[in-house]
């Protein structure tokens, strides 16, 4: 037999033994505020057949309830409790750490909210942390304070490491670039929560109490979905309708066990 065609056969032999599935959001499920066919149908296969699940994204700006909102309107039915933040990670993260800590927040309403749910203290004077979330708003006193903060001894912790952000105009300066910025002002690296980082996707099987080896992850990006997945111990599957192609492929050292055309050929 051909070995790449024996390849594809073990890869798919494994997807028939995953009971749990963790999905990226953009780029698989919808692209641009549309739908991406078979989305839709693949998450109420999920629903009906009462298949654990969440819904992945390093967008930090918005709630779950906000997404969960976002995708109907796309005509994507997610509960909010299938969404998974880095917000919301990154705030698991650090009621761990610190239960009842308190932090300065560059970001919005997704890491400010889920912040309060952990029991944390928005505060400016002596916090526990500096943490820098996803927003369309960066203030230039606000990085001022953090970059001081940090410098007194704060500790530096960020949502996601994205450099930029789509729009419609083309890229916009995100989370990534304002860590490089505190970063260079300060010579501390932050610890960031979201993906690539395995902590997102560990968090994420504890919330829906999934184990590694019997969960899959569906992404379009070889740099985040793809390479925490394989490091989390996950099943991996590249979809090809977000940012990845072939080329895009072949620049990495590493394979997902599965490359598909979209979301559409699991079901």
């Amino acid at each position: 037999m051909d070995p790449n065609q024996a390849a594809k056969n073990q890869a798919h032999t494994r997807r028939t033994e995953i009971e749990c599935w963790l999905t990226d959001m953009d780029g698989v499920l919808v692209h641009e505020n549309q739908a991406i066919p078979g989305a839709s149908e693949l998450l109420k296969h999920w629903r009906d057949s009462e298949i654990p699940y969440l819904v992945l994204t390093n967008n930090s700006i918005f709630t779950a309830r906000d997404l969960s909102a976002r995708l109907s309107a796309s005509g994507i039915e997610v509960p909010e409790d299938r969404i998974w933040t880095s917000a919301l990670a990154t705030a698991a993260f650090l009621k761990q750490q610190k239960p009842g800590g308190s932090a300065f927040v560059l970001g919005e309403a997704g890491i400010l909210t889920a912040l309060h749910d952990a029991g944390y203290v928005m505060t400016e004077t002596d916090p526990d942390f500096v943490v820098v979330g996803e927003t369309r708003h960066y203030s230039f006193d606000a990085i001022t304070k953090a970059i001081r903060l940090i410098i007194g001894g704060a500790r530096f912790i960020s949502t996601n490491p994205d450099a930029t952000g789509p729009s419609p105009e083309g890229p916009l300066p995100a989370t990534g670039s304002i860590n490089a910025l505190i970063t260079n002002a300060t010579g501390k690296t932050p610890y960031v929560v979201g993906k690539p980082n395995p902590m997102m996707f560990r968090s994420a099987l504890n919330k829906i109490g999934a184990h590694s080896h019997n969960t899959g992850m569906i992404g379009d990006r070889m740099d985040t979905d793809i390479v925490a997945g394989m490091e989390a111990g996950l099943h991996t599957v590249l979809v090809m309708t977000g940012i990845a192609d072939q080329a895009e492929i072949e620049r990495f050292p590493f394979r997902p066990d599965e490359i598909l055309g979209s979301v559409a050929d699991l079901l």
